[in-house]
């Protein structure tokens, strides 16, 4: 299939300057990070037509095998003598797992409105009670109540979109 040049300039205008950072956080390596982002772009590239879902949350994840996929690669072959010890690559899979869930969970927070959102944060993220988010949003505790399980629903409704696995 030929390059549509395009199609994969659409993709890192869009989506690449996250995409690096979310490898770099998880990789330590800008130059790796490059080299990363690169394939994973011509990956998710390929299978375009097939997405149905949200395209960053495809990337994420493309990136995020991408990545396992190297460092098992890199246990395969023999340690070259100035290579760093690598971490457990249980421990490393879960690394990269939970910066790709708060990527994801970022990005389907701010799909939210903002008084959803506002609420969220406060409640899970601020660890408030009813009451001082109530205080803190300067609403009603049964509008706190009410905006949570309306803001959860959607929220839920946002993540199966992006295809996150709950």
């Amino acid at each position: 299939m030929p390059l549509d040049e395009d199609v994969v300039a659409a993709i890192y205008r869009e989506h690449g300057t996250a995409l690096r950072r979310f490898v770099i956080s998880a990789s330590h390596d800008p130059v790796l990070a490059d080299d990363i982002v690169q394939e994973t772009v011509l990956r998710v590239w390929q299978q375009a037509p097939k997405i149905t879902g949200s395209m960053r949350s495809y990337l994420f994840r493309t990136a995020r095998n991408i990545m396992i996929d190297n460092y098992r690669k890199s246990q395969r072959r023999p340690q070259e003598a100035e290579e760093r010890d690598l971490a457990d690559p249980a421990e490393a899979t879960g690394k990269v797992d939970e910066l790709l869930t708060r990527v994801l969970m970022e990005e389907a927070l701010l799909r939210l409105s903002m008084e959803h959102r506002d609420v969220l944060v406060a409640l899970h993220y601020r660890r408030f009670t009813v009451n001082e988010a109530a205080v803190q949003l300067n609403i009603p505790s049964g509008t706190v109540k009410s905006r949570a399980f309306y803001a959860v629903k959607a929220l839920r409704t946002i993540l199966d979109e992006m295809g996150v696995e709950r």
